[in-house]
């Protein structure tokens, strides 16, 4: 969250972090090291950065060197000069800088490649769905078609799904949302008011803060750690801010693709239990598991150990964003206000995509699932290949699920690059976009929701674009275009 007050580094503690940086020449060296510390987040967007005379002095080196350190800070957009004030850390682009344009298909050019939006095609089979649930809609159509709640065969179609994962649930205890972020925003307005913390993790699915923050609860961040999650800073963050709601995404992490172990579930869930903290668990990627792991399939929900968490689903992640359907699946002391919070926003969702949803899980969801997986374990598998080809300093763990990668870059530049990619007919998320305090401008996330020809000629577009970057490393950025359009999935 951005403070009223901002933070001040001092030259000592400076001096210690850029320890050690390039001085072939000073000055570059030092904007380098700055550049990296403020796109990591290891200084936070917003901090007052010290005296240039203070810094000359911490550092031992000339006050030319630092002026023109800041200078080229300021020139690359890393930091802003506030007259009277000193000199701010800032990002390009703003805190957070999302290309997307999925929502203003207009937008993309003939040939532009979007890899923002995590979405795949519908997969064989949906059309028939749409057509069967189409002949039996006039079976509904002598009634008002509202359900608040959801159609009373779809809650329970989707009350069994938890069952068979071994979450006793009964139909009353789901409600029907028209997608997993509307179900959030519910959550947000039932249960976290103006003097409630929310706590989210950093990196994140961006449209989930906005979403949770829809009853006026205020927000503060968990990092999350890129080899998973630590209980232990957990445990510190949830006691010092006494959160009211705590959203975690333990099954194929967006964007970072990490799972939560078994044993994390269970810890995670008596600390939240302790300080009398709710788990909002985004459960919207837990059926997209591409490799086999018997193990990891027979792991159990983290409502199992939590009864008191909140699970958010959705099936426009794992059949097709164009069935606009999600749910909540909740204790039942908290359905009656979830419902009521929810027809503030809206009566229901279509009856039509809910006759689908319905049919789907009934009959033949195995099946359509299986050849989503299959489709999408080729496209990582490619995206994987072309990267270690044509980036091969890029870093990433491949996730066993999911829809994207996490890539490391060797240097910070995501938001630049992000923006020379749109130059090369390429949409990309940097990773400042999922960083709701800003940071993570070392990582780019990268969907392999698009076909493999496609996939592999965007890696080649990017590469093309990263070296441009790197070339003109310490310059002036690209300018950067259009207003920041929300991430869709």
């Amino acid at each position: 969250m951005v403070q009223s007050t901002p933070a001040t580094l001092s030259a000592t503690r400076l001096a210690t972090l850029v320890e050690g940086f390039d001085r072939s020449p000073a000055y570059v060296g030092l904007a380098d090291a700055l550049r990296e510390l403020i796109g990591d987040g290891r200084i936070a967007y917003g901090t007052r950065l010290p005296s240039e005379r203070d810094l000359t002095e911490a550092l031992g080196v000339s006050r030319t060197t630092v002026t023109r350190a800041y200078a080229r800070l300021r020139d690359s957009a890393y930091a802003e000069a506030r007259q009277g004030s000193g000199t701010f850390t800032r990002l390009p682009g703003g805190r957070t800088r999302a290309l997307d344009r999925a929502l203003w298909p207009s937008d993309v050019g003939s040939g532009v490649i979007d890899l923002v939006c995590a979405a795949a095609t519908a997969p064989p089979g949906i059309g028939g769905l749409y057509a069967e649930a189409a002949a039996e809609l006039p079976a509904h159509l002598g009634g008002h078609g509202y359900f608040p709640a959801g159609m009373p065969a779809l809650q329970a179609a989707i009350a069994a799904t938890y069952d068979a994962r071994g979450l006793p649930t009964d139909p009353d205890q789901v409600i029907v949302t028209p997608g997993a972020l509307t179900a959030t925003a519910v959550i947000g307005t039932a249960l976290a008011g103006p003097r409630d913390r929310v706590l989210i993790e950093s990196p994140t699915y961006p449209n989930a803060v906005q979403a949770l923050r829809s009853g006026g609860g205020r927000l503060a961040t968990i990092a999350l750690d890129p080899s998973g999650w630590d209980l232990e800073e957990i445990g510190a963050a949830v006691a010092r801010h006494r959160p009211r709601l705590v959203h975690v995404m333990p099954d194929f992490h967006n964007p970072t693709g990490l799972v939560m172990s078994e044993a994390d579930r269970s810890a995670y869930a008596r600390l939240l239990a302790e300080h009398d903290a709710t788990a909002v668990v985004d459960e919207a990627h837990h059926l997209l598991r591409l490799d086999g792991d018997p193990a990891a399939e027979a792991r159990r929900p983290f409502a199992s150990y939590s009864a008191d968490a909140i699970c958010v689903g959705s099936a426009s992640k794992s059949v097709w964003g164009g069935l606009r359907l999600g749910w909540i699946r909740a204790p039942h002391v908290l359905v009656d206000r979830l419902t009521r919070a929810r027809v503030g926003l809206d009566l229901g969702a279509p009856v039509l995509e809910q006759l689908v949803l319905a049919r789907l899980l009934a009959g033949p969801v195995d099946d359509v699932l299986a050849t989503q997986r299959a489709r999408l374990r080729e496209q990582r598998d490619a995206l994987v290949g072309a990267l270690r080809e044509r980036l091969p300093d890029w870093s990433f763990t491949v996730p066993a699920g999911g829809m994207a990668l996490w890539c490391h870059l060797p240097v910070p530049g995501a938001t630049a690059l992000s923006t020379e990619a749109e130059r090369h007919g390429v949409l990309l998320a940097p990773g400042p976009s999922f960083a709701p305090e800003g940071g993570l401008d070392r990582y780019v996330r990268l969907p392999y929701a698009a076909a493999t020809s496609e996939l592999v000629e965007a890696v080649d577009r990017i590469a093309a674009a990263w070296a441009v970057v790197n070339s003109g490393r310490g310059g002036s950025p690209a300018p950067t275009s259009g207003s920041d359009p929300v991430l869709v999935a």
